[in-house]
């Protein structure tokens, strides 16, 4: 009965590979101090006829967002900044902000904030800073026009000016808005440390855990490893899924200026893995400890009050059963959760743009992890229409309830 309730995730996660929906897919189940089961389906490049396997480095996305988060509690632990502190004692381009009249009306028309973002504020998405594509049209606009796209070519402190010359969407405090919040943490956590964030990350977190594949550039020797972006059709059109990743040619000889704390690293499943252990260990795994225990906890509980979770995020309910701490969110409600996924009360974790997903487990001494490549159509307009390419991205929730009964048989 065990072994059948296993044998059906890997065949789950077959079928979208098999019907063009995904590349493919690297997924791990960790319990009680050891792998339970990893699973290598389809293609990292179909063109190549490259596989998919464990070694495979992905474009994690937001799931970068709990390690800036992580170090940032670090230095939060080391009185170096405090989570009410204004962010405006490092970042000067902060003071003075403006906060729409109308989150839908003109850019011009705005008004003094009524207070400065603090650090909580950007660790909460609570700071009123948006992204591009949770902007209405004319926020939307002015994001892209001053701020270069996705892999903008400002350099850290142009970059932080222009979003700095742009209003606000709510008020600092007042509701959880998805944005570049996290990114400017992480500017701010270069410009404590003084060097860039890359090396803070380096020296903090991936050299004390081994995390040897994960960093914000990929270079030469690992480029054969790194799995291809594809874009599935819209459903009713036809073709198959497109490589949309960025050219082998326009990949940069060294690291970029611009380090995104929000979404710019590369990982693999092992690396991920260590992270993930170390935030189900409360700080500590296998023997090295980076921050306190009840700095994890701080981390992995809900700050959102009742009020905000009520306001829909990305054209859902999203926090009818979970709440978001510093940087991961937390299931609160197991019952209500199984209509997203799976997972026990205190559950936390965060996924990323490409379809890439993990969570940590407490009270099941559970992490599982789901990596893809699956490219979102992330402007404006393509996230107001609604759900896009449902039937690549209904393969996590099948991983994650198909593992949960595995481990429950």
């Amino acid at each position: 009965m065990r072994d059948r309730a296993w044998e059906a995730i890997p065949a789950a996660l077959q079928a979208p590979v098999d019907d063009g929906a995904l590349a493919g897919l690297v997924t791990l189940a960790w319990h009680q101090g050891e792998i339970a089961q990893l699973n290598t389906v389809g293609f990292a490049n179909i063109a190549a006829g490259a596989p998919m396997r464990r070694d495979t480095i992905f474009r994690i996305a937001s799931m970068t967002k709990p390690i800036t988060s992580l170090v940032a509690l670090m230095l939060v632990e080391e009185g170096k900044l405090g989570l009410d502190d204004p962010i405006t004692r490092w970042m000067p381009e902060f003071a003075g902000m403006l906060v729409l009249d109308d989150p839908a009306g003109p850019v011009s028309h705005a008004s003094p904030a009524p207070r400065d973002i603090t650090v909580e504020d950007l660790m909460t998405h609570r700071s009123g800073i948006a992204y591009t594509f949770t902007s209405a049209p004319a926020l939307s606009r002015a994001y892209d026009e001053r701020l270069g796209g996705v892999n903008s070519p400002l350099g850290t402190d142009e970059w932080l000016a222009a979003l700095a010359s742009l209003p606000l969407t709510y008020p600092p405090g007042e509701r959880f808005h998805y944005g570049h919040s996290t990114d400017v943490l992480g500017f701010l956590l270069a410009r404590i440390e003084g060097v860039s964030l890359g090396e803070v990350l380096q020296a903090r977190v991936f050299d004390p855990l081994g995390m040897g594949d994960t960093a914000f550039w990929v270079p030469a020797e690992k480029r054969g490893r790194l799995a291809a972006l594809y874009r599935a059709p819209h459903p009713g059109q036809g073709g198959g899924l497109k490589d949309v990743s960025p050219p082998v040619s326009d990949t940069p000889p060294a690291p970029g200026a611009f380090e995104s704390g929000g979404g710019g690293l590369f990982s693999t499943v092992d690396d991920y893995l260590a992270f993930a252990r170390l935030l189900l260990g409360r700080g500590e795994v296998d023997g090295v400890r980076l921050v306190r225990p009840e700095t994890v906890d701080l981390m992995a509980a809900n700050r959102l009050t009742a009020q905000q979770r009520a306001v829909p995020a990305f054209g859902l309910p999203f926090w009818a059963s979970q709440g978001f701490g510093l940087g991961v969110a937390v299931i609160t409600d197991p019952e209500k959760h199984r209509l997203m996924g799976a997972g026990a009360a205190g559950a936390f974790g965060w996924p990323g743009a490409y379809g890439t997903w993990w969570q940590g487990d407490p009270a099941n001494d559970v992490i599982l992890i789901y990596l893809i490549q699956d490219a979102m159509n992330l402007s404006n307009a393509a996230v107001t229409a609604g759900p896009q390419r449902p039937a690549g991205r209904m393969t996590l929730p099948a991983f994650q309830k198909l593992t949960y009964q595995a481990l429950a048989s």
